[in-house]
């Protein structure tokens, strides 16, 4: 997943040298998760969640081989580029909303969190050597056998859960269209105010938070001068404060809405300092900076997943999973406006715009919605 964040990037900028296309790049990667991730949750809990996540990196393996022999026939256009991406988008909105309930079939939800939190590290440990492998990839190679190695990767987690069981579910799922399913979390969400706030609260940390990551090639090649390779680390420090974040719940234990809210306000606050960063720091700096925003970022994420996953009754758990993959497909309009900040103003405004809009949205939610601390 990362690997392809990183060549996405950084192909987008070589043909189009634009950070607001890098944004739309990036966008269009997400886009497809507001769209499917409610009928995603319904399959996720009508069919068997281990196979789904196989097919999801099975597909998602087809399209990254495909642009990397695009690339490599020197036939690539940005055309190509977006509507793969897009279809991969679709597949990983499935794969999201089944890892989630799969995750709370495999260790029960006393351990949710902490369950999330080492599937998190995991996956951030995968994450560390893709930015690093593929940047490098990238910088020896091209970005068609960089896409052609994600391939590889997508393909490696599908055989990894060969030897997977399923999980007895606390209920069988219930029978019926994924219409009525879909349908049936919708009125369950009207009902409940809690909810929706948890929902409007983690969009707001993809749409404001986790947009960042799309000026990572800008700031890499425009601002700190370093190559493929930086932009590598770059991602690469992403990973690592992801691992720290993650460990954080080992320390203080269960999640919390209270917690939840100062976490965010703290990812928005580190933004800003990014974004003065560059001018004050080197390229080292710049890096710890990254890394403790997405320490923030990574434990903000885990606490959204784990409130919204325990704030429904055990049937609709998968479709939980979908309303956290409709929230966070709401990213696609946060990459496009910090993309558009940061043609506009730089990039330095950019982050620190949408970090300060962050942390302000994270207050006034505890203020007008003083149930959520309580959650």
């Amino acid at each position: 997943m990362m690997g392809e964040n990183v060549v996405l990037g950084w192909l987008t900028l070589e043909l189009t040298n634009s950070p607001f296309m890098v944004g739309v790049a990036m966008g269009t990667r997400m886009l497809p998760l507001f769209f499917v991730g409610v009928p995603a949750g319904a399959l996720a809990d009508q069919f068997s969640r281990h196979r789904l996540l196989m097919l999801t990196s099975l597909g998602q393996a087809l399209t990254a081989a495909t642009l990397g022999l695009v690339v490599l026939l020197g036939r690539v256009s940005l055309a190509h580029v977006l509507a793969l991406t897009l279809a991969a988008g679709a597949l990983r909105g499935i794969e999201h909303a089944a890892r989630q309930s799969y995750t709370h079939d495999v260790v029960g939800p006393a351990a949710l969190m902490n369950g999330l939190a080492v599937l998190g590290i995991a996956m951030r440990a995968g994450w560390l050597v893709g930015s690093l492998g593929i940047g490098a990839v990238i910088a020896h190679f091209g970005s068609g056998l960089a896409y052609l190695t994600v391939a590889l990767g997508f393909l490696g987690g599908a055989l990894a859960l060969l030897p997977a069981t399923a999980p007895p579910r606390a209920r069988p799922a219930a029978a019926g269209s994924l219409w009525r399913s879909a349908l049936e979390f919708l009125v369950a969400v009207r009902r409940d105010q809690t909810l929706v706030v948890l929902m409007m609260l983690t969009a707001g940390a993809e749409v404001l938070g986790f947009a960042h990551q799309a000026l990572l090639p800008s700031l890499a090649r425009d601002v700190l001068h370093t190559g493929p390779e930086g932009l590598g680390a770059l991602n690469a420090a992403r990973a690592v404060g992801g691992v720290f974040g993650l460990a954080a719940p080992s320390v203080w234990g269960a999640a919390g809405g209270a917690r939840f809210l100062a976490v965010l306000v703290t990812f928005g606050v580190s933004l800003i300092v990014l974004g003065a960063a560059p001018h004050l720091v080197g390229f080292v700096g710049v890096l710890v900076i990254v890394t403790l925003v997405n320490a923030a970022g990574a434990l903000a994420d885990l606490l959204a997943q784990s409130l919204l996953q325990l704030s429904v009754p055990s049937e609709l758990r998968g479709r939980a999973g979908g309303a956290w993959v409709v929230a966070i497909g709401l990213a696609p309009l946060g990459q496009l406006q910090i993309g558009a900040l940061a043609s506009l103003f730089g990039v330095s405004v950019a982050l620190g715009t949408s970090g300060l809009a962050l942390a302000i949205l994270a207050g006034t939610a505890g203020v007008l919605f003083p149930r959520v601390k309580r959650v």
